[in-house]
Protein backbone atom coordinates (compact mmCIF):
# COMPACT_ATOMS: atom_id res chain seq x y z
CA UNK A 1 0.00 0.00 0.00
CA UNK A 2 2.59 2.26 -1.13
CA UNK A 3 0.49 4.69 -2.60
CA UNK A 4 -1.63 4.88 0.37
CA UNK A 5 1.60 5.62 2.97
CA UNK A 6 2.80 8.71 0.32
CA UNK A 7 0.01 9.91 -1.35
CA UNK A 8 2.70 10.03 -4.36
CA UNK A 9 1.55 8.56 -7.94
CA UNK A 10 5.13 9.11 -9.10
CA UNK A 11 6.67 7.14 -6.64
CA UNK A 12 4.91 4.15 -6.81
CA UNK A 13 4.97 4.22 -10.68
CA UNK A 14 9.40 3.76 -10.33
CA UNK A 15 8.42 1.14 -7.47
CA UNK A 16 6.24 -0.71 -9.51
CA UNK A 17 8.44 -0.45 -12.61
CA UNK A 18 5.39 0.85 -14.33
CA UNK A 19 6.78 2.58 -17.88
CA UNK A 20 2.92 4.54 -18.21
CA UNK A 21 1.23 6.18 -15.06
CA UNK A 22 -2.20 4.90 -16.91
CA UNK A 23 -0.96 1.15 -15.45
CA UNK A 24 -0.15 2.59 -11.96
CA UNK A 25 -3.59 4.29 -11.78
CA UNK A 26 -5.37 1.03 -12.17
CA UNK A 27 -3.25 -0.06 -9.15
CA UNK A 28 -4.29 3.14 -6.88
CA UNK A 29 -7.65 2.67 -7.56
CA UNK A 30 -7.82 -0.58 -6.13
CA UNK A 31 -6.65 0.82 -2.88
CA UNK A 32 -9.87 1.90 -0.35
CA UNK A 33 -8.59 5.05 1.10
CA UNK A 34 -11.93 5.13 2.76
CA UNK A 35 -10.48 3.71 6.06
CA UNK A 36 -11.56 6.37 8.65
CA UNK A 37 -9.88 4.70 11.83
CA UNK A 38 -6.28 6.71 12.83
CA UNK A 39 -3.77 6.33 15.22
CA UNK A 40 -3.37 10.16 16.76
CA UNK A 41 -0.43 11.65 18.26
CA UNK A 42 0.26 14.99 20.02
CA UNK A 43 3.55 16.29 19.58
CA UNK A 44 4.68 19.37 22.39
CA UNK A 45 7.74 20.10 20.38
CA UNK A 46 9.54 20.53 17.33
CA UNK A 47 11.59 17.11 17.89
CA UNK A 48 8.47 15.34 18.40
CA UNK A 49 6.39 16.68 15.63
CA UNK A 50 9.48 15.52 13.50
CA UNK A 51 9.37 12.39 15.18
CA UNK A 52 5.80 11.28 13.98
CA UNK A 53 6.27 12.91 10.39
CA UNK A 54 9.36 10.52 10.05
CA UNK A 55 7.35 7.26 11.58
CA UNK A 56 4.50 8.26 8.85
CA UNK A 57 2.38 10.01 10.63
CA UNK A 58 0.39 13.54 8.54
CA UNK A 59 -0.07 16.85 10.20
CA UNK A 60 -3.76 17.66 11.41
CA UNK A 61 -3.57 20.78 13.20
CA UNK A 62 -2.45 22.76 16.03
CA UNK A 63 -5.05 23.71 19.43
CA UNK A 64 -3.40 25.08 22.19
CA UNK A 65 0.19 25.16 21.08
CA UNK A 66 0.01 21.51 20.53
CA UNK A 67 0.57 19.77 16.86
CA UNK A 68 -2.02 16.59 16.06
CA UNK A 69 -1.28 14.18 13.94
CA UNK A 70 -2.65 10.97 12.60
CA UNK A 71 -2.05 8.39 10.56
CA UNK A 72 -4.45 5.31 9.52
CA UNK A 73 -4.13 2.10 11.47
Amino acid sequence: MEYHRTKDILHVMRVLGHKRIQNTLVYTQLVDLSNDEYVSKVAKTVQEACQLVETGFEYVTEIDDLKIFRKPK
